[in-house]
């Protein structure tokens, strides 16, 4: 059995549709692993992904969904429906399940509007000043002007720590979740933050940048890719 695995991204859709088939072991998973989370580093609001043309391999390589589902249950938070008529081969994903995308399209409804901004950025000086001027603007629209000073200060941190260390080009993408704000920036380098969760030394180069987004949002955290990584941060009301 040859070990491979073809995909198909359908960008037309209310939602991303992601269809995969060939052979699902462990030496694909990888490569499905860094397709959906591709997908999902652009924050929809869901993605449906039809898996009735994979072959199981090796069993255990289903995990890879799990793993998936865990990765991202805090952002992007995406709703995650698979497709294909044998569910029992799928039960252990957590993944939302229906026959076929055309059903799991009408069970998932019209997408929301308005609420997910996404802004593609050189690493300049000022960036950070362009983004602190849409999140503000956003928030208001959103109900939510108490969380536009939290919120510039973490995108100030992410984006200053782009300019500065990774030098990519940049998408910050913002997102109305319930009673939060999401702020996440997305770029080239492979490098993920690190926070250890004590003071910096005064003498120390860096590490601010996290101490203060580590402050201020409710949870943060990173998502690595195949090309890059997903630096991400909820911002919420005190005791929420």
């Amino acid at each position: 059995m040859s070990s491979e695995v073809r995909h198909v991204v359908d960008g037309d859709r209310p939602y991303p549709l992601v269809r995969f088939s060939g052979v699902l072991d462990a030496t694909t998973a990888g490569t499905v692993r860094d397709v959906l989370l591709e997908v999902l580093a652009g924050q929809p609001e869901a993605v449906v992904v039809e898996v009735g043309g994979l072959e199981i391999g090796e069993p255990a390589a289903v995990g890879v969904l799990h793993d998936i589902r865990r990765a991202t249950s805090c952002w992007p938070a995406t709703h995650l429906t698979l497709c294909d008529a044998r569910a029992e081969v799928w039960g252990g994903s957590g993944w939302a399940m229906c026959r076929d995308p055309a059903a799991a399209f009408a069970a998932l409804g019209e997408p929301r509007s308005g609420d997910r901004i996404a802004l593609e950025l050189e690493p300049r000086v000022g960036a950070a000043r362009e983004c602190r001027t849409v999140i503000t603007a956003a928030c208001a629209e959103w109900g939510r002007a108490e969380l536009a000073e939290p919120a510039c200060i973490v995108v100030t941190e992410m984006v200053n720590n782009v300019v500065a260390h990774a030098e990519t080009s940049m998408i910050v993408l913002l997102a109305s979740r319930d009673e939060a704000v999401s702020v996440a920036v997305r770029d080239r380098s492979t490098v993920t933050p690190s926070y250890a969760g004590a003071p910096v030394s005064p003498t120390a180069s860096g590490g601010r940048g996290m101490l203060l987004i580590d402050a201020v949002a409710s949870r943060w955290g990173s998502l690595a890719l195949a090309d890059g990584k997903v630096v991400w941060a909820l911002v919420t009301q005190p005791g929420t």
